[in-house]
């Protein structure tokens, strides 16, 4: 069975690996999905990402990270650009997440970028996701 939307599908898992209080998460690996958890990884929403080889394609690994109280330094995730309504943004477009406190990103001719760098190289892009 084919997968319309593989980002949806790795955000879902994420949301809801975090509602059921999971250490790790594993997802189906391709490069997007894995520059896409460095990037979540780098801003501090993850505390590591490895990647397991398998008969497939391989996985992902996620371990979340969880503040002192036990709540998920994920509080929120949202699908932006899909196969149905792409979404591309000039530098001039890139929306702020959350007033700056989340984070936006983008698919950009430079690799997966947030929003900050994007805005620093000036360069638009797809916008894949928001994570707060």
């Amino acid at each position: 069975m084919s997968m319309t939307d593989p980002i949806a599908d790795f955000l879902t898992r994420i949301r809801n690996a975090c509602q059921a209080g999971k250490e790790e998460v594993q997802v189906p690996a391709s490069n997007l999905k894995a520059r896409l958890a460095e990037v979540l990884k780098q801003e501090g929403f993850i505390s590591d990402v490895t990647r397991v080889p398998d008969r497939r394609q391989g996985l992902l690994v996620l371990r979340l990270r969880y503040d002192e109280r036990g709540q998920s330094c994920i509080r929120g995730l949202k699908r932006m650009s899909r196969p149905g309504r792409r979404w591309y943004v000039s530098v001039d477009q890139i929306p702020r997440v959350r007033n700056g406190l989340g984070v936006a990103v983008l698919s950009t001719p430079r690799g997966v970028l947030t929003d900050r760098q994007a805005r620093r190289e000036r360069v638009g892009g797809e916008l894949l996701c928001s994570v707060w």
